[in-house]
């Protein structure tokens, strides 16, 4: 079985990931011990965070809880990006966040500060565990500086007109993460060429501050800003150390910005993230999600037509290296799978209460077996669909049990411990986490559909069949299902 939260479990030492860098599957080795430092390229907080935005948030959430479901202790840092990420990625035209802020007639932290919390509400809707560390790029100003000097010293950055650029002809692995050789790159790719710069592709590690522009600092090499890669570098290295274990985001990140960073730390003379994760897009429609096309969605555009655990179901439904189809089809599966694993977990807490005592060996076999494909299937770079098929396949022994006879409460018990931990702590699908058996809120709820179902009853023995359907059509409005057995009745949610 799994063990509780509150159980000490040695770390496992069998996880194999996907990493980037190499293009292989690797086990995973901790730099330290136990631990893990997790390393996760946030949102540059601009406007409403989109599905985007969810389909990387969940697939790192995840794999967050299965590294602490295995044993290891660990520190998740995730930034939030709030200067220097100029429009379309690259060097040149206006910062996003000023952009925005004369949009809405505001001051660029008013912008930051109001899609900050809007993002962190949509994470919270679901259920997305909050960072160990959530650094702003603002706030890191002063490591961002010291990084650039680094590299001016080590003659891989040089000034310009008050701006500082990065190098890339003296830094041959430039290109590495995404297996694009530098002379093979079209010049002036993603931007356009600027006379300051000594080679097209050089990238800007700080930018002069034009007449204008409000969010500006003192530096060595005048009044500026930082660029966009410069600040996941600085904090990274800030908050998890040389050589850190794991860096992750959206494989659209993987080039420039992630070869960038690399660049950057490692020119400076640091040792950088040992793996690199990358999750793929999602389409809608069998399309990538485009402003242009006209489907492009934001995360409360989906929850205010959706449950919160239904979207991060589908999500978590799809492997995070394979490509995530939002669409009415998959919605509607989604929300048939997630209702019939919520229906099984509750009907286990209805019954544990009443349950005689004892254990059924043969069932406790199969549910310790649905738990053991569970965790293989985490282990194998962190496979998702495979660790929900695990469940159902658990839901479906649990019901054919259920449906034939009384279920023993240790068993019941182990049945709900396995949800509530696979479910609900590695997957995040039951807000909330686990918890007792059975909560005082359900406990409530059951005592009170108790006197529902004998009220019912009465209507019934009396003959007051209308009141009786009525009573059961008030029930089924607010999503709880009666059924009449022949055993008895039953009710569901």
């Amino acid at each position: 079985m799994t063990q509780r939260p509150s159980e000490a479990r040695l770390p496992d030492p069998n996880i194999v990931l996907y990493d980037t860098l190499t293009r292989q599957k690797v086990t995973f080795e901790p730099t330290t011990p136990g631990r893990v430092g997790m390393y996760l390229c946030g949102p540059t907080v601009y406007s409403d965070a989109h599905l985007g935005h969810a389909k990387k948030e969940v697939a790192f959430d995840v794999i967050r809880r299965a590294f602490t479901h295995f044993g290891y202790k660990v520190r998740y840092v995730a930034n939030i990006t709030d200067v220097g990420h100029l429009q379309n990625d690259s060097d040149d035209g206006e910062d996003k966040m000023l952009a925005r802020a004369r949009l809405e007639q505001l001051e660029p932290m008013e912008v930051a500060d109001k899609y900050m919390w809007s993002f962190v509400k949509d994470m919270e809707a679901l259920n997305v565990l909050k960072p160990s560390i959530n650094p702003r790029a603002t706030g890191h100003i002063g490591e961002q500086i010291a990084l650039i000097e680094e590299l001016i010293a080590r003659g891989h950055a040089y000034e310009s007109a008050g701006s500082v650029y990065f190098d890339v002809r003296s830094w041959p692995e430039y290109g590495k993460l995404s297996g694009r050789k530098l002379d093979d790159q079209e010049e002036g790719v993603r931007e356009a060429v600027r006379e300051e710069k000594r080679d097209p592709r050089d990238f800007a590690l700080w930018k002069n501050a034009e007449p204008g522009h409000i969010m500006r600092w003192e530096s060595p090499w005048g009044v500026g800003f930082p660029g966009w890669h410069i600040e996941c570098s600085a904090m990274s290295l800030k908050y998890l150390g040389e050589g850190f274990d794991i860096h992750g985001g959206g494989l659209d990140l993987q080039f420039p910005h992630h070869e960038a960073e690399i660049a950057q730390a490692e020119a400076a003379g640091h040792a950088f993230a040992r793996y690199w994760m990358h999750n793929n897009m999602l389409t809608i429609g069998g399309e990538k999600m485009s402003k242009s096309k006209g489907n492009f969605l934001t995360i409360q555009d989906v929850l205010a037509q959706h449950d919160a655990m239904v979207v991060r179901f589908l999500l978590v439904g799809s492997h995070y290296r394979s490509i995530t189809e939002f669409s009415d089809a998959a919605f509607e599966s989604a929300r048939s799978g997630y209702r019939r694993l919520t229906e099984a977990l509750h009907e286990v807490e209805r019954r544990i209460p009443n349950a005689p005592a004892g254990q059924n060996a043969a069932l406790d076999a199969r549910i310790a077996a649905h738990v053991q494909a569970f965790e293989d299937a985490l282990r194998d770079d962190f496979n998702t669909p495979k660790a929900v098929a695990a469940l159902f396949g658990l839901t479906t022994d649990l019901n054919a049990a259920m449906n034939t006879g009384e279920v023993p409460r240790g068993t019941l018990e182990a049945a709900h411990a396995a949800y509530r931990d696979l479910g609900g702590e590695v997957l995040g699908l039951f807000a909330g986490g686990s918890g007792p058996a059975q909560s005082d809120d359900s406990q409530v709820v059951s005592a009170l559909m108790d006197l529902v179902l004998k009220a019912r009853q009465n209507y019934r023995l009396n003959k007051q069949y209308a009141e009786a359907d009525e009573l059961r059509g008030t029930l089924a409005r607010v999503g709880v299902t009666v059924e009449d057995t022949k055993d008895g009745v039953r009710w569901k949610r």
